[in-house]
C-alpha cells in the first residue's frame, strides 16, 4: 500500500478495509492527491463542489470570511477527517465556507460518482458513510442549540452542560483553547475571559487553565431556565 494512503485506516469511511481493498478502490476511481503549502487556499467560498476531500497529512481550517477581513473558524481538521460529505449530494454546488491548509498538507479527493459506486458496490462504505452524515447531523443540531442561547452565559452554560454530561464530572477538561471556543462563540477572547471571572465569582464554576469545576449545578442549570 501507498505511504500516502496509510493514513487513510483512521478514516471513518476505509477503517473497516484491509490495505489491500483500498489500494484497488482508490485504483479503480478517478481519486487524486492535492498538496498545499501553509496559508494556502484549498476551496474558497463559492468554488464549485464536486467531490469529497480527506486530509491525508497536515491540517486544515474551515473558515467564514468577513467583508472587514476577519474571519470565523468553524471547525479545524486533521490526518484522516473528512470535508464536503455534508454538501456534496445537496442541492448546493458550491462551497459555503473557505477551507484553508493551516499547514503544508495533502489531500485525497474523491469525485461523487464515485462515491456513489462505492455505495453500490461496497456494504461497508455504504455504512461508514451513512453513520458518518447521522454523526455530522447530531453534532450540528448540537451546535444550533448552542446558536439558540443569545448571551455569552447561555452559551457557556449550555457548552459546560453538554461536556459534563459527555465526561461525567463536575471538573471538566475542555476540549478547545478559550480562543477556540470563542471563536466558535462569534465573540472576542477577552468577552469570553470576563464571563468565566463572572461566573466563577458568582460560586457557579472555578477555571483552572483548561480545566473547569462546576461548584453548583443549579446556579448552570438555571441559567439556560
Amino acid at each position: 500500500m501507498k505511504k500516502d494512503f496509510l493514513p487513510l485506516k483512521q478514516c471513518v469511511l476505509f477503517k473497516n478495509f484491509d490495505e489491500n481493498s483500498i489500494e484497488t478502490i482508490l485504483r479503480k476511481s478517478n481519486s487524486h492527491i492535492e498538496s498545499f503549502a501553509k496559508g494556502e487556499s484549498i476551496a474558497l467560498e463559492g468554488d464549485s463542489i464536486k467531490s469529497l476531500g480527506i486530509i491525508l497529512e497536515g491540517s486544515i481550517e474551515v473558515q467564514k470570511l468577513f467583508p472587514s477581513g476577519r474571519f470565523l473558524t468553524m471547525s479545524k481538521l486533521s490526518s484522516g477527517d473528512i470535508f464536503g460529505e455534508v454538501i456534496i449530494f445537496s442541492k448546493r454546488t458550491t462551497y459555503p465556507a473557505t477551507i484553508t491548509s493551516v499547514s503544508k498538507s495533502k489531500v485525497l479527493f474523491i469525485e461523487k460518482s464515485d462515491i456513489l459506486n462505492l455505495c453500490s458496490e461496497e456494504d461497508m462504505f455504504l455504512k461508514a458513510f451513512m453513520g458518518l452524515l447521522s454523526n455530522k447531523i447530531l453534532m450540528l443540531n448540537k451546535k444550533v442549540t448552542l446558536l439558540s442561547h443569545q448571551s455569552i452565559r447561555e452559551k457557556i452554560a449550555n457548552l459546560l452542560l453538554s461536556l459534563y454530561s459527555e465526561q461525567n464530572s463536575s471538573t471538566i477538561t475542555l476540549k478547545q483553547s478559550k480562543k477556540e471556543i470563542a471563536e466558535s462563540f462569534g465573540i472576542p477572547r477577552p468577552s469570553l475571559s470576563r464571563e468565566f471571572i463572572k461566573m466563577k465569582d458568582e460560586g457557579i464554576l472555578d477555571v483552572d487553565k483548561n480545566k473547569v469545576t462546576i461548584m453548583d449545578i443549579e446556579l448552570l442549570e438555571n441559567i439556560l431556565m
